[in-house]
Formats: structure tokens, C-alpha cells, sequence
């Protein structure tokens, strides 16, 4: 019998016990679309920082201890896939993973979680932002939204609604700096959310999905993990950001009917079978 071997997702990301983000996402998401999911923590929470006070265990001084054991065991990533970094030292470790596991068979999938609406997170610093540039030589797919692609490139959050060949430009000026693959997420334009989804050499697609209630944290993860997913088991990458958007949407209206509170994140366990 000739079976193909089960394929293999690094994440790099926080343990956060409650508020459905980060790894706590990305750990049944991945493991529904029938690819192994192996956490790298950052850090572990009781609860997402949005909650009004909540436990933080910072776990950089044994990221490194915990990648060179994977290193020691010969692990074998088809995908690596990092997220929310809280400090330079972070960040340098996250570099030193890549130069030790990517391979030429290796994907690798940067969602660069800096702010938002205009606005660093309170946790960045310009420091920060600079190193985070680093990361962009190694990333196959970048997911940023557009506060986050405006620092990576060092240019002014616009004050107005970008046209798309603007957003072409921007797409195209972060391809440069490494990625061959990007998706601007989250932007906002008449009742709706667009994904401006950029691939070097070929035309760009905009996916539309009708915004549904307020912001909810973990978002974000859930359409990253979706879309590392799929770019791992070789779907196209408009196909991808489609099912992580219809998945979504799904979710969310779900979520929002139950009257579940904002920041409990998005019952997306509802519908994990649905998953491909």
C-alpha cells in the first residue's frame, strides 16, 4: 500500500487558556484539516490581554531549549507558521528556528501581529518593528493587515480608503522583501471586509465577506490557520483565503446569535467537521 506521510505544521505562538486565540486556535483548526500541529510556545495566558487582568508566563528563556530538543529529534516541518512575538529575543529565536528547519520542501507562513486600526499593540516598540523585518526574507505567505504591511514598509497609515492598485503597490513592495504571497486582511469598505490576496506575477483577487457584529479577538488566527492549512496541502491560495472567509463568517453569525461576548473570541468549534 502506498500511503503518503501525514504532513507537519510548526506553530510558533502563545498558549492562551481561555478567549480562542493563538495556539489554542491553531491546535484543532490544523489538526481538523488532518495535518499534525506542534506548538512552539511564547508565552502561556490564563486568558486573552483583552480580559481586564490575567496570568502571563513569559516563556522565552526556553524557546530556545525546546527548538534545539526538536533539532536533536531530526523533526521535519512541511509548515511553519508563527504569530504573535512579544520581544526582540523572540523574535531572534524565531530566526534561528527557520535557519535550523526550513528546507526547500518547507513552507513558511508569517502573520507579522503588530496592531492594528493605525496603532501598534501596546507591547511594540519601533525596535520591534524593525526586527520584525527579518522575518520577511524567509516567509513564503505574509498575512498582514494593512497597519502592519504600512510598517514593514516604513510608509504613512493612510488617512483614506486605498484604491487597489494602491494596494497592488504595497502588495508587490513586501513581495520584494522576501514573500512570494500576501494577503492584506481585515479591510473595511462599506459594511464589508476584504482580503486583497497578491501573488507575485499573477493579477490580484479581492475576497468580499459582509462584516457581521464587532470585532472578536482570535479572529485573525483562525484565518491564518486556515490558510497555513491549505497552502501545506497544496490548495491554491485564492481558494485558501475563500474557505478561511466563508468558515468565518460562518462562525461569527453563529457566535453572535448565541449572544456569546466579544471577547470569548469565535465558536468556530461548531463547525470543525466542516474542515477540508
Amino acid at each position: 500500500m502506498n500511503l503518503s506521510k501525514q504532513k507537519r505544521i510548526a506553530v510558533i505562538n502563545d498558549v492562551t487558556g481561555f478567549g480562542r486565540c493563538s495556539v489554542a486556535v491553531a491546535l484543532p483548526i490544523i489538526s481538523a484539516m488532518k495535518i499534525q500541529c506542534c506548538p512552539l510556545p511564547t508565552a502561556i495566558l490564563s486568558s486573552q490581554t483583552s480580559f481586564p487582568n490575567f496570568f502571563f508566563d513569559d516563556y522565552t528563556p526556553h524557546m530556545r531549549s525546546y527548538m534545539n530538543n526538536w533539532k536533536e529529534l531530526n523533526l521535519k516541518f512541511d509548515g511553519i507558521c508563527t504569530g504573535f512575538l512579544s520581544s526582540k529575543e523572540q523574535i531572534d529565536i524565531v530566526v534561528e528556528f527557520f535557519q535550523k528547519f526550513k528546507s526547500q520542501n518547507t513552507t513558511v507562513i508569517v502573520d507579522p501581529v503588530m496592531g492594528d486600526y493605525g496603532q501598534l499593540y501596546s507591547t511594540y516598540t519601533q525596535e520591534m518593528c524593525h526586527e520584525m523585518k527579518r522575518l520577511m526574507k524567509y516567509a513564503d505567505v505574509m498575512t498582514p493587515n494593512l497597519t502592519e504591511a504600512c510598517r514593514l514598509l516604513d510608509i504613512p497609515y493612510p488617512d483614506k480608503s486605498l484604491s487597489h492598485d494602491e494596494l497592488e503597490d504595497i502588495a508587490k513592495e513586501l513581495c520584494e522583501k522576501g514573500p512570494d504571497k500576501i494577503v492584506i486582511t481585515g479591510l473595511q469598505n462599506n459594511g464589508n471586509i476584504q482580503n486583497f490576496v497578491y501573488e507575485t506575477g499573477k493579477p490580484y483577487t479581492i475576497i468580499n465577506v459582509k462584516k457581521i457584529g464587532e470585532d472578536r479577538s482570535g479572529t485573525g488566527d483562525v484565518f491564518t490557520s486556515i490558510v497555513a492549512a491549505n497552502i501545506v496541502k497544496g490548495v491554491e491560495l485564492i481558494t485558501a483565503v475563500k474557505k478561511a472567509t466563508d468558515f468565518i463568517s460562518k462562525a461569527i453569525d453563529y457566535t453572535a446569535k448565541i449572544g456569546t461576548p466579544v471577547y470569548d473570541g469565535i465558536c468556530f468549534e461548531e463547525y470543525l467537521t466542516e474542515l477540508r
